[in-house]
């Protein structure tokens, strides 16, 4: 089935995809994926990726890098890393493009590896490479001569001075050269390290198809586990996508954490005091980015992973709600034929009854073993142990496996 998104995706209004709301996006990647030649990898994948009915690819960062897997970068215009060549990457990114699926790429902004000894002997200084910045270029709490930073640092490497005209020009300029080689979309890492005011100006800059922020914090816990009210967690999010002019979306991280504990027999916690969803979804959907899992929650780091026998109820939940829904790349590739015909058949489904990130939800249940909902006119679904059906002649079943089911009108 074909992307139906296909006339949206070539407009040239970054609010376009945003107000039609049928994204569904693939992490393109995981924490070792820069040991497998990667850009040849996904380049034989995309002829299924686009089949599957995937819209954007969220890459790995794509510029020279100190670390491997792309998050401390130094040259930001040189498009060698352990990923793969340059020229594979053009492959790849042409290859989307003939496919209309649209490539995101990591925006790893918050903080440069420097080339050059300079202020207090540290290396703050980006000497012999393009964006060839001074000391001011780097924040006061890490060892710059730039202001203080406006948000949180991210230790033991030079964080960028966002508040600098010229850091700021640069960056555009570097954000359009993206575009220029074949990006649409944007993944903006470790958001809390600097003020969303700039990545506003980034957006409106460089003119992205889609952005996605990585605003992550903890969740809300007490001693005894996780808190049932996150409210003041999403809202946190929520302020970040505000604070961008509402350009931006955010990955959804309390839909994460809640799901994660409710899948392991707690699925009261799918409905907050309201009635509602309990995370950004159930807030501002438009802008919530759901996920189950990503490199760094999952994968060989598994720093926050999702229990690994539920998983499939945790994308029967995000495939069939509201907001926009990630599948992860280990998930969809390396955890068998089932589960990827299952991610596939979920993914149908949201898309033959025309769920879209702003559909409505109606929670029926939601108790310790049993979750069950309506979303929009047409889609019914189930997750738990518990047994439980739809009343009503016109509901048949469209796609199932172990803990859930999804129901269709006809």
């Amino acid at each position: 089935m074909g992307n139906f998104n296909n006339t949206v995706e070539e407009s040239t209004d970054p609010g376009a995809v945003l107000r039609n709301g049928r994204e569904i996006l693939l992490q393109g990647f995981n924490w070792e994926s820069h040991k497998y030649d990667w850009w040849r990898n996904l380049e034989k994948k995309v002829p299924d990726i686009a089949k599957s009915g995937f819209t954007s690819v969220w890459l790995p960062p794509a510029s020279n890098s100190f670390s491997p897997e792309g998050y401390l970068p130094q040259n930001l215009y040189l498009l060698n890393s352990s990923y793969g060549s340059e020229q594979l990457l053009k492959v790849l990114l042409q290859k989307l493009k003939q496919y209309k699926v649209r490539a995101m790429a990591d925006i790893v902004i918050n903080h440069r590896i420097g080339t050059t000894q300079g202020h207090g002997g540290m290396y703050n200084r980006y000497d012999g490479i393009p964006l060839a910045w001074d000391e001011r270029a780097v924040t006061s709490c890490t060892g710059g001569l730039g202001n203080r930073s406006t948000g949180d640092n991210f230790h033991g490497v030079p964080n960028i001075d966002h508040s600098q005209h010229f850091v700021r020009k640069d960056i555009i300029g570097w954000l359009h050269w993206l575009r220029s080689v074949g990006f649409r979309d944007f993944r903006f890492d470790f958001a809390r390290g600097y003020s969303a005011k700039y990545v506003k100006e980034y957006i409106e800059g460089a003119k992205p198809i889609f952005s996605v922020g990585e605003y992550w914090d903890s969740c809300n816990y007490n001693g005894y586990g996780l808190d049932y009210n996150q409210d003041s967690h999403r809202q946190r999010i929520i302020n970040w996508i505000d604070a961008t002019g509402q350009l931006s979306t955010a990955f959804d991280f309390t839909t994460k954490g809640i799901l994660q504990e409710a899948v392991k027999g707690q699925f009261w916690r799918l409905r907050d005091p309201q009635g509602k969803p309990p995370g950004v979804m159930g807030w501002w959907p438009s802008r919530a980015v759901t996920f189950i899992d990503n490199h760094d929650t999952g994968s060989t780091q598994a720093h926050w992973p999702f229990p690994s026998n539920h998983i499939m109820e945790g994308y029967a939940y995000i495939l069939t709600h509201p907001g926009i829904p990630t599948v992860f790349y280990d998930h969809f590739y390396d955890w068998g034929n089932s589960i990827h015909e299952q991610i596939v058949k979920l993914m149908d489904v949201r898309r033959s009854q025309d769920i879209h990130s702003r559909s409505s939800v109606r929670i029926l249940e939601a108790q310790n073993n049993l979750y069950s909902a309506i979303i929009g006119e047409k889609v019914c679904m189930k997750i738990g142990d518990g047994s439980w059906c739809p009343t009503g002649r016109e509901w048949t079943l469209a796609t199932c496996g172990q803990r859930y089911a999804v129901w269709q009108k006809q």
